[in-house]
């Protein structure tokens, strides 16, 4: 999907968020930066890997074996040259992802709450494989793009009245999920 409108991805936030904000409490990185790789990785969640798959990070099957959230499933992308994870919910991408980060890309894991430099360490890393068509400068402007649309944002998702449990995040702001966000490190 291309034509993705402002109240798409903040839908996505709002979907969303709050598995990154799980993950990132867990794993000990920024929740921001997770929805900013996903919002990219999965195109704001429109993407068939992120619908189908569930892979909301465009992880393939040779970024590690199976662990607690990823059971070995995989299918090929539409060319054939990539076997994509495939998870059994949205949650286990997430925090699949944040698991990989923190041990395989440490340098970027440290930098997470600094979303630029994270941004510039992920994008230097051998998590871009320019073998498929990443482009690194490239890569790391889009994440920081999504970290300051997310951060800006984020005060539009509204309190769960459902008891569904949807949206940890009442409608705070950024500064304070900012502060939030340092405490958790």
């Amino acid at each position: 999907m291309t034509n993705l409108t402002n109240s798409d991805k903040i839908n996505f936030i709002k979907k969303f968020y709050s598995l990154a904000v799980e993950a990132g409490k867990e794993y000990k990185i920024n929740p921001v930066i997770i929805m900013a790789q996903a919002a990219h990785e999965g195109a704001w969640g429109s993407s068939y890997g992120a619908r189908v798959r569930k892979n909301h990070f465009g992880i393939t099957l040779g970024s590690g074996t199976k662990n607690k959230y990823f059971d070995g499933s995989w299918s090929y992308s539409d060319n054939k040259k990539l076997k994509f994870r495939i998870y059994k919910s949205d949650r286990d991408s997430f925090f699949d992802f944040a698991r990989l980060i923190t041990s395989n890309y440490k340098t970027a894991a440290s930098v997470s709450f600094d979303y630029a430099k994270y941004a510039k360490a992920i994008a230097y890393s051998p998590y871009i494989w320019e073998g498929n068509g990443d482009n690194r400068p490239n890569y790391e402007k889009i994440i920081i793009v999504n970290s300051k649309f997310i951060l800006a944002n984020i005060d539009k998702i509204k309190p769960d009245t459902t008891g569904t449990g949807t949206s940890i995040l009442p409608a705070i702001g950024a500064g304070l999920l900012i502060a939030i966000a340092k405490f958790l490190i």
